[in-house]
């Protein structure tokens, strides 16, 4: 599903990971922190596809409102695990997006 986001601006969070391989409460934690996430003020939507490489956009109002989710106690928790058991690698990004547009073959 595409998220349906405001007119710009706003702010993506881009995770890139390598996986491990090990699988262990991984997707239950996954399905937790998309989530909590949801709930936290400045939240927009995300966009996730997951195989050997993830990539996951969470797009937020503003860099306060990403500070914020980023130290919720169970995001941090996801975080160390993620280092410790599930990604070999991992990078985030943060980019402010200015403009966006789109096609939808259900809106014709």
């Amino acid at each position: 599903m595409i998220a349906n986001t405001p007119k710009p601006p706003y702010y993506a969070v881009i995770f890139t990971s390598l996986r491990t391989g090990v699988n262990e409460d991984y997707l239950d934690t996954a399905l937790e922190m998309e989530r909590l996430a949801a709930l936290q003020p400045g939240y927009l939507g995300h966009e996730s596809a997951r195989e050997e490489t993830g990539i996951t956009v969470s797009y937020w109002k503003d860099l306060e409102s990403i500070k914020n989710w980023k130290q919720v106690s169970e995001h941090q928790m996801a975080q160390k695990k993620g280092r410790e058991f599930w990604y070999s690698a991992y990078k985030t990004r943060i980019c402010l997006v200015e403009k966006d547009y789109g096609f939808n073959l259900s809106s014709i």
